[in-house]
C-alpha cells in the first residue's frame, strides 16, 4: 500500500489536534485569538455534545479540514441555556484563497489544490412543535461551514443543528429522488452548481413558516384585542374586565415579533452576503470556473434576491403587526383607567350612601336619647316604689333594708353586666369601621398602584 505524500505541516496539525484552533495553520487569526477561541471551547465543549455518542469528535474533524477558527462563533450559541438570548448571533465569514501558497499547500493525495474558499454563517427558521391548543412555535437554527475546492471540485460540508432536519433534505436533494444536475459531480463545475443547490435548500429552510408563523401572532393579538375594539362600552352594559396580566399577555406577543422582525433582518444580511460573495466571485479573475458556472452563480444569486424580497415582505408585515400592537396596548390601557375610575365612582357612591345611613342612624339616636333622658327619672322612681324597699300601706311608710340590699345586689350586677356588653358591642363597631376603612385605603393603593403598573407596562 502506497503511503499518502502528505506536507509536515498539515500532520503536526493533525496530530496536535486536541490544541485547535491553535494548531490550525491555514488562518488569518492572531495567537491570541486563538488562545481566546481554544479556551472558550474548553469551557462549554461539555455542554455542547457528548462526544462518546459521535463517530468523530470535533476536535478531530476540524484540523482534518482546517476549518477556520471562526466557525467556532456559530457552535457557541449551541447546547442547553436557560434563555434564547443566542437567537440575537449572526454572522457571516469567509475565507477565499484562490492561488496555492505556505499557508495553504496542495495536498494532491486529499484531492486539496490550494485552491479554494471556505464560507461560514448561520441562519434561523420558525417550527410549530404543536398542533394542540394553545399552538407553540419555536424559533430554531442552523450553524453551516463550507469549503469548496476550485480546481478539483471537492466539497466540506459541516452543518449544526438539534436535529436531522437538514441532513435529511440534503440526502433527499442528492439522492435518486432528486433532480440528476443536484447530484452530478463528474467535474468542478457540475460540484459547485451542487454546493450552489445545497446553499439554496439553507437559505429556503430559512424562510419558510415565518408567513404562517406571523400570521399565528396576528390571529393571537386579535383574539386579545378584538372586543376592546368592538365591544359594548355603554352604561350597564355586559364588557370583559381587564386586568394588567393583559398587558402582560400583549407585551410578550410584542417581544415575540421583535424578535421576528430581528431574527428575519439577520437573515437577510446573512442572505446578501452569501449572494454578493458569490457575485464578487465571478468577478475574480483567479477563479478558474467564472465563465463555466457564471450562468448557474447569477441564477443562484436571483433565486436569493427572491427569498430576500420575500422576508422583506414578512418585516413590513410584523413591523405594521408591531404598531397595531402598541396602538391597542393603550386602548386596553385606557380601558383600564375607566374600569379604576368607575371602581372609584362606584366606592364613592357606596361610602356616600353608608354616611346618609349613618347620619339617618344618628338623628334616630339622638331621638331615642332625648326621650329616654325625659322619661329615666320617672321610670327609675316608679320602678323603686314598685319593688317592696318603700312600701305604703294604710298611710304608712315602710322602709326595708333587706329589700334595699336585695335590689342593688341585683340591679349594680345587671348595670355593670350591660355596660360590659355595651363596650364589646361598641369594640366590635369600631373594628367593623376599621376595616372597611383599611379595605377602602387598600382598593385605593391598589388603583394607584395598578396605574403605575399599567403605565410602566406601556412605557416598556
Amino acid at each position: 500500500m502506497s503511503t499518502l505524500q502528505i506536507p509536515n505541516e498539515f500532520q503536526r496539525s493533525y496530530e496536535e489536534f486536541e490544541t485547535y484552533p491553535r494548531n490550525i495553520y491555514n488562518q488569518n487569526s492572531y495567537p491570541g485569538t486563538l488562545q481566546a477561541y481554544a479556551n472558550r471551547l474548553d469551557g462549554v465543549a461539555s455542554r455542547l455534545l457528548n462526544e462518546s455518542d459521535v463517530l468523530v469528535p470535533f476536535r478531530d474533524l476540524f484540523p482534518a479540514g482546517q476549518v477556520m477558527p471562526c466557525y467556532l462563533d456559530f457552535l457557541f450559541v449551541f447546547g442547553l441555556s436557560k434563555n434564547a438570548r443566542e437567537l440575537r448571533f449572526s454572522g457571516f465569514r469567509e475565507q477565499l484563497s484562490l492561488k496555492t501558497s505556505a499557508s495553504n499547500p496542495a495536498i494532491p493525495s486529499l484531492g486539496r489544490s490550494g485552491c479554494s474558499f471556505q464560507l461560514c454563517y448561520n441562519l434561523k427558521g420558525v417550527a410549530r412543535i404543536s398542533t394542540e391548543t394553545p399552538i407553540e412555535w419555536s424559533i430554531r437554527q442552523v450553524a453551516i461551514h463550507h469549503q469548496f475546492d476550485v480546481s478539483e471540485g471537492t466539497a466540506l460540508w459541516i452543518v449544526t443543528k438539534g436535529d436531522m432536519e437538514i441532513k435529511d433534505r440534503v440526502k433527499a436533494l442528492t439522492g435518486k429522488e432528486g433532480r440528476a444536475e443536484d447530484r452530478a459531480f463528474d467535474s468542478p463545475a457540475q460540484c459547485l452548481k451542487s454546493s450552489l443547490a445545497v446553499h439554496l435548500l439553507n437559505c429556503s429552510w430559512s424562510t419558510e413558516d415565518w408567513r404562517w408563523y406571523i400570521q399565528h401572532l396576528e390571529d393571537a393579538i386579535d383574539d386579545e384585542t378584538d372586543i376592546a375594539i368592538h365591544g359594548r362600552r355603554g352604561h350597564a352594559e355586559a364588557a370583559r374586565i381587564y386586568v394588567p396580566a393583559d398587558l402582560q399577555t400583549l407585551q410578550d406577543y410584542q417581544d415575540k415579533i421583535n424578535v421576528t422582525i430581528m431574527v428575519l433582518e439577520a437573515n437577510n444580511d446573512v442572505l446578501a452576503s452569501l449572494r454578493d460573495f458569490y457575485k464578487t466571485l465571478l468577478e475574480n479573475s483567479a477563479f478558474n470556473l467564472r465563465d463555466t458556472c457564471r450562468e448557474d452563480v447569477t441564477s443562484f444569486t436571483k433565486q436569493v434576491d427572491e427569498m430576500i424580497h420575500d422576508s422583506s415582505m414578512q418585516i413590513s408585515r410584523a413591523k405594521l403587526l408591531i404598531r397595531i400592537t402598541t396602538d391597542r396596548k393603550d386602548l386596553i390601557l385606557q380601558h383600564l383607567q375607566t374600569q379604576t375610575t368607575q371602581r372609584m365612582e362606584d366606592l364613592t357612591t357606596s361610602m356616600q350612601n353608608i354616611g346618609i345611613g349613618s347620619q339617618k342612624e344618628a338623628i334616630i339616636m339622638r331621638i331615642i336619647t332625648a326621650v329616654t333622658l325625659i322619661y329615666l327619672p320617672g321610670t327609675f322612681v316608679s320602678t323603686l316604689f314598685s319593688t317592696n324597699v318603700i312600701r305604703f300601706d294604710n298611710g304608712k311608710e315602710d322602709f326595708s333594708q333587706a329589700a334595699m340590699s336585695r335590689w342593688m345586689q341585683v340591679t349594680f350586677p345587671l348595670t355593670v353586666l350591660t355596660l360590659i356588653v355595651a363596650f364589646i358591642v361598641f369594640k366590635l363597631a369600631d373594628k367593623r369601621r376599621k376595616r372597611v376603612l383599611s379595605a377602602i385605603n387598600d382598593v385605593e393603593k391598589g388603583t394607584i398602584q395598578s396605574l403605575q403598573d399599567q403605565q410602566v407596562s406601556v412605557k416598556s
